[in-house]
């Protein structure tokens, strides 16, 4: 089919301080529920288990609590996020569309576009653009926020995407997510380069202890990530003899689609992804910040390439493969240079 074209900081409002008794015991988000329900009545159990998953409930400590802990007396902070409009408007935006039919669509997400309203990114959504493009149709299982969401890209993320227009679609949709019956392949650009040059990374990834907004590969807990990756191509000679090369054009394959699985895993390799502002630490060579600067790269250099599934209700095969950007072509190409 011929494409078309249709025309993350996450602050908190409010911070609850609950103290829970020398007495307590059983599980800490039933705990916690029961004290929050004194103050906030409107706070299920399950909203808190979903803050709680969030890295927004610290205790005692000062870091993030789990939800399968045990409940232990002391002072705990629970962060409610900013509340966002209820209603999300739809908005006529530029998105390429590769494929549509009654039942889902598939369209090219730029970088710069979250993929659904949340606090920082109310509006220019790409729930804004689909209630614009398909109206009644989109698929309202994902909630008002999320109608016809079944996976997310980040923000600055650029590359292919599914959304689901009818109720079967979504569920069928979600399955084959849960399966991990779905071929999402990604581009990378990274500061040096993974060794060795193919591989598996497989990893507990969950909140880090330390900064709520980050994720990071935990020794326990967490949840289970797999990355294939493989270097394509690497650029600039190493600075010592035997090191790694200055930058690395890096295919990954996902396995499961945990939050920043590929920008954590590749950093937790040591090559973490160009212009990342959250997990890119420690400065490129010089040659490499020239290039990134000169190419107008101001995001991760992660771009979501192929995306393939088995329609989930007409049984069609489906792949779609779509390149880069013009920022990481121009990036690339200047890396080719050194």
């Amino acid at each position: 089919m011929v494409p078309h074209t249709l025309g993350e900081d996450d602050p908190h409002a409010e911070t609850l301080a609950v103290v829970l008794p020398p007495d307590v015991s059983g599980r800490l988000d039933k705990a916690l529920a029961e004290a929050v329900a004194a103050i906030r009545s409107e706070i299920s159990r399950a909203r808190l288990q979903a803050l709680i998953a969030e890295g927004r409930v610290t205790g005692p400590g000062g870091a993030p609590v789990s939800t399968s802990a045990k409940a232990r007396p002391g002072d705990y902070t629970v962060a409610l996020p900013a509340p966002v409009a209820a209603d999300p408007r739809p908005e006529n935006l530029v998105l390429p569309v590769l494929f549509e039919d009654a039942h889902l669509i598939v369209v090219d997400k730029p970088a710069g576009m979250a993929s659904h309203p949340a606090p920082g990114s109310e509006t220019g959504t790409l729930v804004n653009a689909l209630l614009a493009h398909c109206g009644d149709s989109l698929s309202g299982i994902g909630g008002v926020l999320r109608p016809g969401i079944v996976h997310r890209l980040d923000k600055d993320t650029s590359g292919v995407m599914v959304a689901a227009k009818s109720d079967r679609a979504h569920q069928g949709l979600t399955d084959l997510f849960s399966r991990h019956d779905i071929e999402r392949r990604y581009i990378a650009l990274t500061r040096g380069s993974p060794s060795p040059a193919t591989g598996r990374i497989e990893t507990r990834l969950g909140r880090s202890q330390h900064d709520r907004k980050k994720m990071a590969v935990l020794r326990s807990g967490g949840r289970e990530a797999i990355t294939d990756y493989r270097v394509e191509r690497a650029f600039g000679r190493p600075a010592r003899a035997g090191g790694a090369p200055l930058a690395a054009r890096v295919e990954c394959t996902l396995h499961t689609g945990r939050t920043h699985q590929i920008r954590v895993h590749l950093a937790s390799m040591g090559a973490p992804l160009l212009g990342d502002p959250v997990y890119g630490s420690g400065a490129p060579a010089a040659p490499v910040r020239a290039a990134v600067a000169e190419s107008g790269l101001t995001r991760q250099a992660l771009h979501a390439a192929v995306l393939g599934f088995v329609h989930p209700i007409t049984s069609e095969a489906l792949r779609f493969d779509t390149p880069p950007p013009q920022d990481m072509v121009t990036l690339e190409r200047l890396l080719t240079d050194l």
